[in-house]
């Protein structure tokens, strides 16, 4: 249940309030004017809260639920405990999350410059925007309107943000274009020079980072996330595209639209991600690569070839999903084989 003291509610709302927002429809013998005042754990839920089931291993919870009301799909639908008021909907977890959205609006910023804030000349700071204590917008920065810049963050000189876009706590965004209505959490860093260097047994040269990051609109971007800059060219980040905490986005990447990047994924330089990849959590990407729209790697995997369009893979190095399987099959097989034990073990000592 949503604690009140970080996430206030608007409720109550209706049942058929919930279908309507959820996409789905009041289920036949529930009562539409019942109303529900906030979302909770089908565990955890009692008569005023509305729950939602989306993965058949929780049924049993389900089955002993107190919720007063529950978002599931119609073919669950039968295994309700009696009383229970259910909202018919064939994406329930999609359904949760934009009733969820509803119950527990985001609040607003505050609009306005703190006192403590500093704000470089010739910025431009559009209408209804915030600016935390202790942030600092660069000289020729824009900030677009109802955007809001967290507390001790530092917008570069000649950064754009976009509207609506929120940039959360102690976060640095330099030589890059934001679009609107993006979320970047805490201590993200944006535009810091990517790792180039040309190597030598002279010594190491830096090369000039000179690109920028460009990000799309709808974009978020988890707290202590990395994006470097182009070195010549840009750093892209696609529309729709979600990434997560503690990622490594190095120079040059270029990422496609509607992207999930997992946790402690790492990045490597001049590398393309077509539309819609899924890369899980601490994989590593080489450099110079192309994943294909549509392709999955699945966690801790090490990618060091092309993915194909639609294709999954997953293991070190990463191989076609099936064949990965097959290996770790074989591997485990072959473990049983050998009982377990260490090579040269005396099992008496």
């Amino acid at each position: 249940m949503a604690d009140p003291r970080f996430f206030p509610g608007i409720g109550p709302m209706t049942l058929a309030a919930i279908a309507e927002v959820a996409g789905g429809t009041v289920a036949p013998g529930s009562d539409p004017s019942l109303a529900f005042a906030s979302i909770a754990t089908l565990a955890d839920a009692g008569p005023s809260d509305i729950s939602f089931l989306e993965n058949r291993r929780y049924v049993p919870a389900f089955r002993a639920s107190r919720a007063g009301a529950c978002i599931v799909h119609p073919r669950l639908a039968a295994l309700s405990p009696a009383g229970m008021a259910l909202v018919l909907c064939d994406e329930p977890y999609r359904g949760y999350a934009r009733v969820a959205a509803a119950l527990h609006p985001e609040p607003a910023e505050q609009a306005g410059i703190h006192p403590s804030a500093t704000v470089g000349p010739g910025c431009s700071i559009g209408e209804g925007a915030s600016v935390a204590a202790g942030a600092v917008i660069g000289a020729g920065a824009t900030i677009g309107a109802r955007a809001s810049v967290g507390a001790n963050s530092v917008i570069g000189p000649g950064v754009s943000i976009g509207a609506d876009t929120r940039i959360g706590s102690n976060a640095t965004i330099s030589h890059a274009l934001v679009g609107e209505r993006v979320r970047v959490f805490p201590g993200v860093r944006i535009g810091q020079d990517g790792f180039g260097y040309a190597l030598g047994p002279g010594g190491h040269v830096k090369v000039p980072q000179l690109g920028r990051v460009v990000i799309g609109d709808d974009v978020e971007i988890g707290a202590n996330t990395t994006i470097d800059r182009g070195s010549v060219g840009d750093t892209v980040i696609g529309n729709g595209t979600v990434i997560d905490n503690l990622v490594q986005i190095a120079h040059n990447v270029r990422i496609g639209r509607g992207c999930v990047i997992v946790g402690q994924a790492g990045i490597s330089g001049s590398t393309r991600l077509d539309d819609f990849v899924v890369v899980g959590g601490q994989v590593g990407v080489a450099g110079h690569l192309h994943l294909a729209s549509g392709a999955q790697v699945a966690a801790k995997s090490g990618v060091h070839r092309d993915v194909r369009g639609g294709e999954v893979v997953g293991g070190y190095p990463a191989v076609p999903i099936r064949e990965f399987r097959r290996i770790a099959g074989a591997v485990r097989r072959l473990a049983r084989r050998g009982g377990g034990e260490a090579e040269g073990s005396n099992p008496e000592e």
